[in-house]
């Protein structure tokens, strides 16, 4: 069933479907809106693209980057360790990767694989703990820290609880402390507004990731949606503009960076991959990501990452 609305979205009447805010809803809207963005072809003088790619002082083969997963240790299966796994895919293919919410144990354990990694920390009520799961990961050699600013809410409408850890409200204040707490840059990952994005710049972040948590918010926008208001916003600020939910392919990943994002992450489009095959399959489907950006950059006359134009994007 769909329902004519006022969209902010273009779309054929302004035609979306009814949803009923709930994840998987949130997702079908995000993935009707990266398919409503059609690329306009600029091909006189092109040449074959450079993916190469500057992140936390470090050099990257690729905009596309790891996601932050978490927990992924208890559904392997046959001995297997996923979360270890695409650490190694990413040392493989000199990919940054990410860390979601792990004990320091685990965390200890992914960092041992040796590939540049960005621990991302939930934001506990106990703040003593957020900060020394910073410590822990400077410690151990991450090139970023941050926090899931997004995560606050349960669906009780009360703060949010997870492994039996009670979460709490992520102040300006807060952030600003974290911040101060480490030599690493920070990352404010949750950022879907101009107005979040500007605190998380108040507070001395260096980095945002625009992201609705794979659909964590009722109704929540998809996230290149706001990557251009976003571009705009901080022009000349040095913050890092990061991105993901829905890029599954490289042609999203184009997307999102001609919109505004430095790089993209991949989740769910690994996630099959991974624990299906591990390494090899993590490789194998990033590896065509990038086959497949390299193909859209030389189509647009886009001859590196830092030469990304939103003018080669339509709305239907």
């Amino acid at each position: 069933m769909e329902q004519k609305i006022n969209s902010p979205w273009p779309g054929p009447a302004g035609l979306i479907p009814v949803t009923s805010g709930k994840a998987d809803d949130a997702n079908v809207i995000n993935r009707r809106y990266l398919d409503s963005l059609m690329v306009e072809m600029r091909v006189v003088d092109s040449v074959e693209p450079r993916l190469e790619t500057q992140l936390f002082g470090h050099t990257f083969s690729s905009p596309i980057m790891m996601p932050a997963f978490s927990h992924l240790n208890k559904v392997g299966k046959d001995g297997r360790n996923p979360m270890i796994e695409y650490a190694e895919a990413a040392k493989e293919m000199q990919l940054l990767n990410w860390v979601g919410m792990e004990p320091d144990e685990e965390y200890a354990a992914i960092a041992e694989v040796g590939v540049p990694t960005v621990r991302i920390i939930k934001p506990f009520a106990d703040h003593d703990l957020i900060l020394s799961q910073i410590a822990f990961a400077e410690a151990h050699g991450a090139v970023a820290v941050g926090i899931d600013v997004d995560h606050i809410a349960g669906k009780d409408g009360h703060y949010d609880v997870v492994d039996g850890l009670p979460l709490g409200p992520i102040r300006e204040e807060d952030l600003h402390r974290y911040v101060s707490a480490t030599h690493l840059p920070f990352v404010a990952k949750g950022v879907l507004s101009v107005s979040d994005a500007l605190k998380a710049l108040k507070a001395g972040c260096q980095a945002i990731v625009v992201s609705h948590h794979h659909g964590r918010i009722p109704f929540g926008i998809p996230p290149t949606s706001i990557l251009n208001d976003l571009k705009k916003a901080l022009s000349g600020t040095g913050m890092t503009i990061l991105c993901d939910c829905g890029i599954d392919t490289g042609y999203d990943a184009y997307k999102a960076l001609a919109l505004g994002a430095d790089a993209v992450a991949v989740g769910r489009g690994i996630l099959s991959p991974l624990l299906k095959e591990g390494r090899e399959g993590v490789v194998k489907k990033v590896t065509q990501m990038n086959q497949q950006l390299s193909e859209m950059m030389m189509y647009t006359g886009v001859a590196d990452t830092s030469s990304f134009d939103s003018s080669v994007i339509h709305r239907l």
